[in-house]
């Protein structure tokens, strides 16, 4: 059960995720908490690359003949970032009297733990990267993103995590980003703002809190 993210939007976010699996590219989540949607996105993975693989078995070479057309699609990996001591200090963007209780350092969670979830679900397709977000340059990410999910509640972490993401993003890539409209977290939704406004070229739509950018 995922007390930060609400049910229907976790099923939002693995609909609109599936689509993304056919992508050149790996999934990428900035603020992973206590890793409920990162099990889930990894387990999609875990799926989907077994499903991509025996939907090509016509494609693997027999016994003597030549291998070009081998399949040599990689495996698509989850890459998970958080900086695992809770949130940071806040901007003066996301002051909210609504937003009394996310104060710095709340949500924290161990990197452990987070590995201790994976293990026990049987996944191995992610990588973790322990950082602050402001601390990351776009080296840090994948080459390719087909998928992110922003979750990092205040405008200087949506904002670089946008940042980030938007030079790697593949054609067809979808990016979501958690608490748009939340008036507990009004930093969420100027981060998202901001970037629209600085990047009309991404079409985007809204589902509960989340800002889905495509």
């Amino acid at each position: 059960m995922n007390d930060q993210v609400a049910s229907i939007e976790t099923a939002k976010i693995l609909e609109l995720a599936k689509t993304c699996t056919k992508l050149e590219g790996d999934f990428v989540e900035f603020g992973c908490y206590r890793g409920d949607t990162s099990v889930e996105l990894a387990k999609l993975l875990d799926g989907a690359c077994v499903t991509f693989f025996e939907e090509h078995k016509d494609l693997a070479p027999r016994p003597g003949a030549s291998s070009k057309k081998t399949v040599t699609r990689s495996p698509q990996k989850i890459w998970l970032y958080d900086s695992f001591e809770g949130l940071p200090t806040k901007s003066p963007e996301d002051e909210s009297a609504a937003g009394v209780n996310f104060q710095p350092g709340v949500l924290h969670v161990s990197r452990r733990a987070l590995i201790d979830k994976l293990k026990k679900h049987g996944l191995n397709n992610a990588i973790i990267k322990k950082a602050w977000f402001s601390d990351l340059t776009v080296q840090d990410l994948p080459e390719h993103v087909a998928f992110a999910f922003l979750d990092g509640d205040f405008y200087e972490s949506q904002r670089t995590a946008l940042s980030l993401v938007q030079p790697r993003l593949v054609p067809q890539g979808i990016i979501i980003c958690h608490d748009y409209n939340n008036p507990e977290l009004p930093g969420a939704t100027t981060a998202v703002d901001e970037f629209l406004r600085q990047h009309p070229e991404y079409h985007f739509n809204i589902f509960q809190t989340l800002a889905i950018i495509k």
